[in-house]
């Protein structure tokens, strides 16, 4: 049976391979909708992208919302440094015929979740929290429906990529982080350790560009566009590729490792805004509420995700 999830996103280059990733497993993933939230770029182009990518993945029957167009206290902060001035800067692709659905995307949720099963709709979350934290604090018994929540967000060793302590899903709304972390639903994280283990290499690239269809295409330049920060940034042979880890999770657990600890996030620290505080040794006796991996096999990785990506047009 395949599981059900919605996915939360700031498409992003990232986000983008990761809906396409999702979209291109329909036998053990069922997509019930994307959500987009204000985060890599506004709102209004984050909504667009992801349509932009359902129409490229073929999959036109996904419904698109829109949630928050800024976090829950603070000023959006937005990476158009990394991901462009539209964030999904790269391929050519045509503005999205689809339509935005008109329900407020975190009513979306509140009633999707109220209405399943409890426990058979997982939230994937690939940008800020803050759509997540809002339908929490709307309906707060969504977290006992909610079967797990997988988020790509945080860091322990990594520390942080757009501050010295924070990484940016968690830093642009750490309040909603802080929600989410405490809500008691199941989750698993995906922090900047295990998206740093798989770097988009010269030669992964190529393997993408070479399948020939339209998506390994546009996968191909929006990895293209958007390494040249990180690249510079770390001085590796590729960069980071983040949030296709969440659904490569969902898909391939076992390319993972990991363990259930607790995390905390920083809300009041000028100097650690948005850091998450892993007790990965167990130091402490906090609750344990997260399962935090460390590490991913990338050769794996990268040979599920060339794989799924061949599926598509």
């Amino acid at each position: 049976m395949s599981r059900k999830i919605i996915i939360d996103t700031d498409p992003g280059q990232d986000d983008a391979v990761a809906i396409l990733l999702a979209l291109a497993s329909p036998a053990e993933i069922d997509v019930l909708g994307i959500v987009a939230v204000a985060g890599n770029v506004g709102l209004h182009h984050n909504a667009d992208n992801a349509r932009k990518v359902v129409e490229l993945s073929g999959r036109t029957d996904i419904p698109v919302y829109a949630g928050c167009a800024r976090p829950l206290r603070r000023q959006l902060v937005t990476a158009e440094h990394v991901h462009g001035d539209t964030g999904l800067n790269g391929p050519d692709l045509p503005d999205p015929a689809i339509p935005l659905q008109p329900r407020h995307g975190v009513d979306y949720i509140v009633e999707t979740l109220m209405q399943a099963e409890p426990g058979t709709i997982t939230l994937c979350t690939l940008g800020p929290l803050t759509n997540i934290a809002m339908a929490l604090v709307k309906e707060p018994r969504i977290a006992g429906r909610i079967q797990e929540i997988v988020m790509m967000g945080g860091a322990y060793f990594e520390v942080g990529n757009i501050t010295p302590a924070a990484e940016f899903n968690i830093y642009v709304d750490p309040e909603a982080a802080d929600i989410v972390l405490r809500c008691g639903a199941p989750i698993t994280m995906l922090p900047l350790d295990v998206t740093h283990m798989v770097q988009s290499t010269p030669a992964r690239l190529d393997a993408i560009r070479a399948l020939g269809n339209r998506t390994g295409a546009a996968v191909h330049a929006m990895l293209t566009f958007s390494e040249s920060f990180d690249l510079k940034k770390y001085g590796w042979e590729g960069a980071p590729l983040h949030d296709p880890t969440v659904i490569a999770y969902l898909l391939r657990p076992e390319l993972f490792e990991g363990r259930l600890c607790n995390v905390e996030i920083e809300t009041a620290s000028e100097l650690t805004l948005g850091m998450t505080v892993a007790d990965y040794w167990h130091v402490t006796d906090r609750p344990r509420n997260a399962t935090f991996l460390r590490s991913a096999d990338a050769e794996g990785f990268y040979a599920l995700l060339t794989e799924r990506l061949a599926l598509l047009p």
